[in-house]
């Protein structure tokens, strides 16, 4: 099996996978590989040992309910012994002169053969010696009983040619469903035929069509050749195949053949056409005979009930005579080694499609319509008489990817960390998430691609930070600017922000990457949002100053610059130092404002924004115009608005 998996995956790679490469440019296929590789190998280990064929069963018998029933076949005929019948004869088992009667007046109808599937060895006075009678005609075929077991075999009524006799044993599946037809049987040394076999080939004789052994023993009737079903053949794994066992082919679960009662036998009212030339069995269908077989049919949602023996011989027959006159053919199956391509095949495209789709909802829904195709082929090959595994390959589709799936959401989960470093600072998990769509440029390069996007700048200072440091020992300005940092990293996160680096005392803030806007109303969205976050870190900065006042600290004011325009954001530095670069004209302007005319600082906060911030507020805040002021840096004047709250609703 491993030699084998060697030579599959070399070929997978030189055949389906010659063109992955292509298909899936960004993706490292060593993974979905040794996936595919694992669970195609325990797949098709516990379908060795027969774990599958229960549900390849089923899937089997669905197959059988949904293809159209085929219309009885005109060749035979089933004379039926019923409840009914038993109570106008008032005596069960009927006796040998009711059955004697019966097979007379079919006889003089002139049919090809007429099958008794009936156990006969002793005699069911009176009329015994008229029973015997009929059994000399040559058309009449009894039946015998081979059991399994010393005690179980019944024998034919006496003195019959072997030649004339077919046993009547069927083999029911370890579900109890009924799915094959014995042909041949052993034993000892002898080989005994069975009774829908003895029917069909009084027929072919009839019809002068001569039958061969050929290799292997395999019987051949004129030009078809009935193949011997193997214990894996189709979705079996482990059956007892010995004898010559074909898969039955039911025409339908009622009208197989055309019927009539007993008594109509016996009353005569029987239409000489429904007999001539034709194979006529005798069997009992009353339920005090308890002759019933479960079938494919006996398990589908129209409650058929289980099918009298009868007509379970009379299906093996019209299997028969349909194969060899009507061209029909049989039941064909592949190869062991073809129907383990088909389920390593099926297992990689579970496989590629988990690894190509980033979405569940897509996944699912090309899973539904791939699970949906194979079953429409092997329906499709089903209703050529061709029976291949279902259950093995969708499993290997479905677990497959599924097992895809879970690697990848465990794979991305360890690449958080790798994103979360490439920003640099901390971001809104909206946004983290956000960012696996470019994970693929990540995780190949290392690098988030540069791109222009528009974006509001927050820049923020606090006023004296260098005064106030000289004042106090390095380990006291650490501990009480981390509380400082940290409350404004609340707030930017809160508000849908990254904070791209910490400038000492300060700040620089972005909203709107690293996912590009692309509407007016995603761009004037992000520039409320950095100016509710100015006013949020505000707010708290007075209570923040009393707290330090209260532990000896000094308070503090702060200086706050917003900007809204167009900066280049992706990945600045090497391998070995890495992080999310915001440059532009955009940042400086931002840096401008924060620092503009720094003497008029009239509150704790002071919070200046550009025209271009100031057209996409909405009228939600209110502000204070300082007018056209020159910044450092820039020649032409910038309208300043300094931010005085929030407008009351």
């Amino acid at each position: 099996m491993p030699q084998f998996f060697k030579i599959i995956y070399h070929k997978f790679a030189e055949g389906l996978g010659k063109n992955l490469t292509h298909l899936f440019p960004n993706a490292d296929l060593q993974p979905v590989a040794i996936i595919w590789i694992v669970v195609t190998g325990t797949l098709l280990g516990v379908r060795h040992l027969g774990g599958l064929q229960p549900l390849e069963l089923n899937s089997y018998d669905l197959m059988v309910q949904l293809r159209p029933d085929a219309i009885p076949d005109p060749r035979l005929l089933v004379v039926t012994i019923t409840d009914q019948d038993i109570n106008t004869i008032e005596k069960w088992p009927i006796s040998d002169r009711t059955l004697a009667k019966a097979i007379a007046q079919i006889a003089r109808l002139e049919p090809t053969a007429i099958g008794i599937d009936i156990i006969r060895n002793i005699p069911y006075e009176p009329g015994n010696a008229e029973l015997v009678t009929q059994w000399k005609n040559p058309k009449v075929i009894p039946i015998t009983l081979i059991g399994n077991s010393k005690e179980d075999p019944v024998p034919p009524p006496p003195n019959i040619p072997e030649k004339r006799v077919g046993f009547n044993d069927l083999v029911v599946d370890p579900d109890g469903i009924l799915r094959r037809n014995l042909m041949y049987a052993k034993k000892g040394k002898t080989t005994l035929t069975s009774f829908s076999m003895r029917l069909a080939f009084a027929y072919f004789n009839a019809q002068k069509i001569n039958s061969k052994l050929i290799e292997n023993n395999t019987l051949q009737v004129d030009k078809t050749v009935f193949s011997k079903l193997r214990s894996n053949s189709g979705g079996y794994q482990k059956i007892n195949a010995q004898g010559y066992q074909l898969l039955l082919n039911y025409r339908s679960p009622e009208n197989i053949a055309k019927t009539v009662t007993l008594t109509q036998v016996l009353e005569g009212k029987v239409d000489p056409k429904w007999v001539k030339g034709k194979i006529v069995l005798i069997g009992v269908t009353a339920l005090t005979a308890k002759d019933f077989f479960s079938t494919p049919y006996s398990a589908s949602a129209s409650g058929n009930q289980p099918m009298p023996g009868v007509f379970i011989h009379a299906t093996a027959t019209s299997q028969i005579l349909s194969a060899v006159l009507d061209g029909k053919g049989l039941f064909w199956y592949w190869d062991e080694w073809q129907e383990i391509l088909w389920i390593a095949v099926w297992s990689a495209v579970g496989g590629c499609l988990a690894w190509r789709l980033e979405k569940s909802l897509n996944l699912i829904a090309i899973a539904i319509i791939a699970c949906g195709s194979l079953f429409g082929f092997t329906f499709f090959l089903f209703m050529q008489q061709g029976w291949i595994p279902l259950i093995a390959p969708a499993l290997a589709l479905l677990i497959t990817a599924g097992v895809a799936v879970t690697y990848k959401y465990e794979q991305s989960r360890q690449q958080q960390g790798i994103v979360m470093k490439l920003l640099g600072q901390q971001t809104s998990p909206a946004i983290a998430n956000a960012l696996w769509k470019e994970r693929v440029h990540l995780l190949e390069s290392g690098l988030l691609p540069g791109q222009k996007v528009t974006a509001t700048i927050i820049l923020t200072d606090l006023q004296g930070f260098s005064t106030i440091s000289e004042k106090l020992a390095p380990e006291v300005v650490m501990s009480w600017l981390n509380e400082y940092l940290s409350a404004m990293a609340q707030e930017v996160q809160a508000h849908q922000g990254v904070i791209n680096k910490f400038t000492g005392d300060g700040m620089l803030a972005v909203f709107g990457v690293p996912i590009p806007r692309t509407t007016p109303e995603e761009i004037a969205e992000d520039a409320r949002l950095a100016v509710s976050c100015a006013l949020a870190i505000s707010s708290r900065l007075p209570e923040m100053n009393q707290n330090w006042l209260d532990r000896g600290l000094p308070a503090v004011k702060m200086r706050v610059g917003i900007f809204t325009g167009p900066v280049m954001v992706g990945s600045l530095g090497g391998t070995t130092r890495l992080e999310y670069g915001v440059i532009g004209d955009s940042v400086n302007i931002a840096s401008r404002l924060e620092s503009c005319e720094k003497d008029r600082h009239e509150d704790t906060c002071r919070i200046l924004i550009a025209e271009e911030t100031f057209l996409h507020l909405a009228d939600k805040f209110e502000v204070e115009s300082w007018g056209a002021l020159p910044l450092r840096g820039r020649e032409q004047k910038v309208n300043v608005y300094r931010i005085l709250g929030s407008k009351k609703k």
